[in-house]
């Protein structure tokens, strides 16, 4: 595939999405191709059962061939589940030479210092993220390279995952017949598709609601401050409907869709919907209140969990205030009213976020729907990641036509971009799957 070419694969609870992107020459993304499966081998964001994700994910990739004419060979993958949680860590590192700046190498040491951390059986670091860093005791400093000093520490967020989870996406990966080009937390795909860089500035909470979990991310100057992931999202909403009015999934389903309300006042006694009876069965009539008290209890539920993973965070601090307030994104998020209820629960301003922020102007207004978040945060990804892959191959060309130059005439070299460690954890998956074989 061409360089300005990514798909991005988001395996969700509920449904699979491959997505082909490509960059235009304005820098924005145009969507050429999109193909959707029902999931069925994947429960609360993790896959527990292998074939039929197999079967499901070739299915997404076959449509989004056929709608684009591009054969599809690596994808981008999103990770999510409720094995991930968070922690925040500081660490140090003691500089042999406080007469050199700080380098790459430093901060490369004092990463793979955090990667050391002591997990629990199964677990493993997927994310260490840099929060700020201190030099020789001097704090706030966001990036120390070309600094002086004896003593580099830094604050960390670390995203923690099951191995086994990772491994077994990776598997459906290759089991598919494709590539598996890289990995992102999936809370991190939605907020590059749907949080401007003023909100992510400001401070904002990035709340994803998918059909097996709620994702949680928090933002603060720029910096990613706290994930989480809370394994509820729509799919028990529609349990609950199914069990509280005595229907089949299918037309919970639909009910929650064309007439739920997370708002039980909007109803007024009177609006009933009546429901085919399974076989010849009499048909069923049910409120349309009763059906938004259904709903109402459980997002009301799931809201203040995340309610209080964000005054875990330190919300309530004045130096941590959340100026930009709530996105709401994920399929969950087109529930009427929600907007309105979180607004009412948490007293922040809260908007809907579509994933439009990178997109060309003339996107198909399908894909720019919430559901597609996570899908189109991963085809940004994969660009990204192409786009550093060539940058990457262009200083190689360049090293060895410098080699071949006399001493006098290098210039000093430029300063890389730093490797990500999803990049080395999708280094990690790939060695593995090959050696299991």
């Amino acid at each position: 595939m061409e360089h300005n070419l990514a798909v991005g694969l988001d395996i969700g609870t509920t449904k699979i999405v491959a997505m082909i992107g490509r960059k235009n020459e304005y820098g924005k993304v145009e969507i050429l191709g999109i193909g959707k499966s029902k999931s069925l081998g994947v429960h609360r964001g993790v896959v527990n059962n292998i074939t039929q994700t197999i079967q499901s994910i070739q299915q997404a990739v076959q449509e989004a061939e056929a709608a684009s004419d591009i054969k599809i060979e690596g994808v981008t993958v999103g990770i999510a589940g409720q094995h991930i949680r968070s922690l925040q860590h500081s660490d140090y590192i003691t500089r042999a030479n406080s007469e050199t700046v700080i380098d790459d190498e430093d901060i490369d040491r004092l990463i793979n210092q955090v990667h050391k951390l002591v997990m629990l059986p199964g677990e493993e670091i997927i994310h260490v993220l840099p929060q700020e860093y201190k030099v020789d005791g001097q704090g706030e400093i966001k990036e120390p390279i070309g600094m002086y000093g004896g003593r580099l520490e830094a604050n960390f967020h670390v995203v923690v995952g099951q191995v086994s989870s990772i491994r077994n996406v990776g598997r459906c990966i290759q089991s598919s017949g494709l590539e598996l080009e890289g990995i992102t937390l999936e809370p991190l795909a939605s907020a590059n598709a749907v949080l401007s860089q003023e909100e992510k500035e400001a401070g904002v909470a990035l709340i994803d609601i998918g059909g097996g979990t709620t994702d949680l991310a928090i933002f603060r100057d720029g910096i990613i401050r706290h994930t989480a992931v809370i394994p509820f999202g729509g799919n028990v909403i529609t349990e609950d409907i199914k069990e509280g009015c005595s229907i089949i999934e299918k037309q919970a389903e639909l009910l929650k869709i064309k007439f739920g309300s997370a708002w039980p006042g909007e109803n007024k006694d009177n609006e009933i919907v009546s429901i085919p009876g399974l076989r010849g069965r009499e048909p069923k009539e049910i409120t349309l209140k009763n059906l938004s008290k259904i709903i109402h209890a459980r997002i009301v539920e799931i809201i203040e969990q995340v309610y209080v993973e964000i005054k875990n965070y330190g919300h309530e601090e004045q130096k941590k205030k959340l100026i930009a307030g709530i996105v709401l994104t994920g399929g969950g998020s087109q529930l009427k009213h929600l907007k309105q209820l979180v607004e009412y629960i948490t007293g922040m301003d809260t908007r809907i976020g579509y994933p439009n922020e990178h997109l060309a102007g003339d996107s198909d207004e399908d894909i720019t729907s919430p559901l597609y978040a996570t899908a189109v945060g991963l085809v940004l990804d994969g660009l990204k990641r192409n786009e550093r892959k060539k940058i990457e191959q262009q200083e190689k060309k360049q090293e060895e036509k410098e080699e071949q130059k006399p001493a006098e005439e290098i210039k000093e070299k430029p300063v890389k971009e730093r490797r990500s460690f999803l990049d080395k954890l999708t280094e990690r998956v790939k060695d593995f799957l090959d050696n299991a074989e």
